[in-house]
């Protein structure tokens, strides 16, 4: 590899320079670097089986917080694949073992898309249905967390994209799903940035020393029913 790329591993030794996240699944057939064309040092890595992102997963979160504050990287990059063995067996009935409770993340989301599944008779349609589903979820999932919205309010280029890695042919399926700021973020999961609270602070400044009076306080306890 030095011989092709004289000097990498002395360059490797000094730094790190990733522009990119990439959130896989730990299957062994989906290389990343070899799927992006990039070589050692181009993407920062994390793998778990069937490329599930949760909040309570501090292993994850912990990657995405030195990908994004660190090393400012300017994309994310959830990428499943058809085929998926860990979507495959939350489809199915039959316990595992200790893998039954990181696959119950994928089994709420064919809980939540139940209705649109239903629909397809196909079973293995059904499958690669899900492994999209799946991959949509976590997307968003990153999206949700306080380390990406953080960098969003700092201005930092940031963007979170979801694709599928078809075995069969290596073809990426980019499923159109890129979200690059927290107005795309669905409300009841978008935080009070640091900049927010900041405006609000200056807004109630600017209110007092104009005279007006500042917003009222939220009550500290709802009021009493009456009889």
């Amino acid at each position: 590899m030095d011989m092709e790329n004289p000097g990498l591993f002395e360059r490797l030794a000094v730094q790190q320079t990733p522009e990119i996240l990439w959130i896989g699944c730990s299957d062994a057939r989906v290389p990343a670097e070899s799927i992006c064309g990039l070589g050692p040092g181009d993407l920062f890595v994390h793998r778990n089986i069937a490329n599930v992102v949760v909040s309570t997963d501090m292993s994850l979160l912990s990657v995405l917080q030195y990908a994004v504050e660190v090393l400012k990287v300017r994309h994310v990059i959830v990428c499943g694949h058809y085929q998926c063995g860990g979507c495959l067996a939350a489809m199915s009935n039959k316990q595992y073992g200790l893998i039954d409770n990181w696959l119950r993340n994928i089994k709420d989301v064919y809980q939540t898309n139940r209705r649109v599944l239903a629909d397809v008779t196909d079973s293995s349609e059904r499958a690669d249905l899900l492994v999209e589903l799946n991959v949509a979820k976590s997307v968003h999932n990153v999206c949700h967390t306080g380390i990406v919205q953080d960098a969003w309010d700092r201005g930092q280029k940031l963007s979170i994209h979801g694709w599928v890695y078809r075995l069969s042919d290596g073809h990426i399926n980019d499923l159109k799903l890129c979200i690059e700021g927290q107005h795309e973020v669905e409300s009841i999961y978008s935080y009070v940035t640091k900049s927010g609270l900041k405006k609000d602070l200056a807004q109630r400044r600017a209110n007092l020393r104009a005279g007006r009076s500042p917003s009222p306080a939220r009550p500290q306890s709802l009021p009493a029913q009456k009889a």
